[in-house]
């Protein structure tokens, strides 16, 4: 199961961009600050928007080039909401979890998972499958938003 590889402050190069740097340039650090500003999930069309806002030249490609490399290396977590588009946010923790997201507000939090790994593993198992990994994203309205509501 994929756990999530560790993080650091070391330059990275994109796989899948034949070698082409994506950290340690200009462009990726302000990817980098425009997310630890961010307090909820955003796409990358939303933070190439704020980009723009800040006054930044930096392309839209770019932003999902960095998006792609800081997700690999775990440092982005990444969902798809409700609708399948992918939200981004800095990963506040390092090992392996899963996000109880607000559909109201956009509100999320990290969330263990110990019943739905045992369950994914059995799965897998019984189907024979070896090596897995898998996705779960959980929605649902937040105490604040519910209390709004009321």
């Amino acid at each position: 199961m994929n756990t999530g590889p560790s993080r650091g402050p070391a330059q990275r190069t994109s796989p899948a961009g034949g070698g082409t740097r994506v950290r340690g340039t200009r462009q990726g650090v302000i990817i980098g600050q425009v997310l630890a500003e961010l307090p909820e999930f955003r796409s990358a069309q939303d933070i190439h928007g704020e980009l723009r806002r800040r006054g930044e030249r930096t392309g839209l490609a770019t932003v999902y080039r960095h998006l792609q490399a800081l997700r690999q290396d775990g440092t982005v977590d990444a969902i798809q909401d409700q609708n399948g588009e992918t939200l981004y946010r800095r990963c506040e923790s390092s090992g392996h979890h899963h996000h109880v997201t607000c559909r109201s507000c956009g509100s999320s939090i990290e969330v263990e998972g110990g019943v739905v790994e045992r369950w994914a593993e059995r799965v897998a198992e019984e189907a024979g499958f070896t090596d897995i990994d898998h996705t779960v994203e959980i929605f649902g309205t937040c105490p604040a938003c519910a209390r709004g509501r009321g």
